[in-house]
C-alpha cells in the first residue's frame, strides 16, 4: 500500500515539476552559472591564464571605491536617488492604480492603462534623445517653445547641474511608474466588492474607503515592492544616469552613480576586477539590505514579512 501510494504521488506530481523544469533550467543558466564569476572580483584577472591560474589580489580591486576621490558622491547620490525613486513611485503608482480603478468605463480604463505603460517599454535611447529634444541648447523644446515667448533667457540644461535631481527624478517616475501601477492595480481588482458595498451602506465617502479598505488590503503588496526596491538601493539605472545626460562631464556631480562609475573606469581601464568587485560589492549590501528590512517589518508586523 505504501509503495502504491508514493506511486501514485508522483505520477500526480510528474507534470506540474515538467511544467517547473525550463524555468528552472532558465534560472540556474542565468542566475547561478554566472555566480562563478564572483571570483574574478578576488583576482589580477590575466586573460592568459583565465580566471583560475590568474594571480590572488585580495581585496584590492575593492580599493578603487572607497579609495576614489569620488567615493562619496557616487555613494550618496546612488542612495539618494533610490530612495527618492522608491518614496515617490510608490505613492504615485498607488494613487494613479485607485484613480483608474474607478473608471468605469471598461474601454477608457484599457485606454489609460495602455498609455501610461508605453514609456516603460520604451527603450532608454529612445527616452535619451527625446529628452534632447526637450532640453537641447539651441533647438530644444523647452528653450524655444516655453522659455522664449516668456521673455525668459535659454538654459544650458547639459552645463546646469541645478536642474538634473529634478529632471532625472521626473524621467525616471514618468518611465517606471506604469509598470508600478499594474501591479498595484491588478491587486485592487482583486479586492472584493462586498468590503466597499458593506462601506457605501454605513455611509462611507470614497476617501474613506480609500483610506480603511483600498489602502490596508494593498499593505503586503507595497512591502514586497518596498522590499525588492531596498535589495537593489546600491544599484542604479545605467540608462538614466547615462544615457539621459548623455555623460555630460560637467553634471557628474549630479548625475553619477556607482554603475556610471564603474563604466568610465572599466572604458578607460579595461579593468574587470575592478568592474567584478564593484558589483560583488553592490550584491553583498542588497543582501544585508534586504535581510534587514525583513527583520524589521517581521517585528512591526509578522504576517505581511517575506521570510
Amino acid at each position: 500500500m505504501t509503495k502504491k501510494k508514493k506511486k501514485t504521488n508522483w505520477k500526480h506530481y510528474l507534470p506540474y515539476y515538467l511544467f517547473a523544469l525550463p524555468g528552472v533550467i532558465y534560472m540556474i543558466c542565468n542566475n547561478y552559472l554566472p555566480m562563478f564569476g564572483i571570483i574574478i572580483a578576488f583576482k589580477k584577472l590575466n586573460f592568459r591564464k583565465g580566471i583560475l591560474g590568474s594571480d590572488w589580489a585580495g581585496f584590492d580591486n575593492f580599493k578603487f571605491l572607497f579609495a576614489s576621490k569620488d567615493a562619496w558622491t557616487i555613494t550618496r547620490n546612488t542612495l539618494l536617488y533610490n530612495v527618492a525613486f522608491i518614496i515617490l513611485t510608490t505613492a504615485l503608482a498607488v494613487a494613479v492604480a485607485i484613480l483608474i480603478n474607478e473608471i468605469r468605463s471598461r474601454v477608457a480604463s484599457k485606454l489609460y492603462q495602455s498609455l501610461i505603460l508605453i514609456p516603460y517599454l520604451m527603450s532608454w535611447v529612445i527616452v535619451s534623445y527625446l529628452g534632447y529634444a526637450m532640453l537641447s541648447g539651441e533647438t530644444g523644446l523647452i528653450n524655444n517653445m516655453i522659455l522664449k515667448p516668456l521673455g525668459l533667457e535659454p538654459v544650458s540644461w547639459y552645463n546646469t547641474p541645478k536642474y538634473w535631481p529634478f529632471i532625472l527624478v521626473f524621467v525616471h517616475l514618468w518611465k517606471s511608474v506604469g509598470y508600478a501601477m499594474i501591479i498595484y492595480y491588478s491587486s485592487i481588482v482583486g479586492i472584493s466588492q462586498d468590503y466597499y458595498e458593506a462601506a457605501t451602506l454605513d455611509g462611507a465617502t470614497k476617501w474613506q474607503q480609500i483610506k480603511c479598505i483600498t489602502l490596508p488590503l494593498l499593505k503586503s503588496t507595497m512591502i514586497t515592492m518596498l522590499v525588492l526596491q531596498v535589495g537593489r538601493i546600491f544599484y542604479s539605472d545605467f540608462g538614466l544616469f547615462y544615457q539621459v545626460p548623455m555623460n555630460s562631464g560637467t553634471l557628474y556631480s549630479v548625475t553619477r552613480t556607482i554603475d556610471v562609475y564603474v563604466y568610465n573606469a572599466l572604458m578607460k581601464s579595461s579593468d574587470f576586477g575592478m568592474s567584478s568587485a564593484a558589483s560583488v560589492y553592490q550584491s553583498i549590501v542588497g543582501f544585508v539590505t534586504i535581510i534587514a528590512v525583513n527583520a524589521l517589518i517581521r517585528k512591526t508586523s509578522r504576517e505581511n514579512a517575506l521570510f
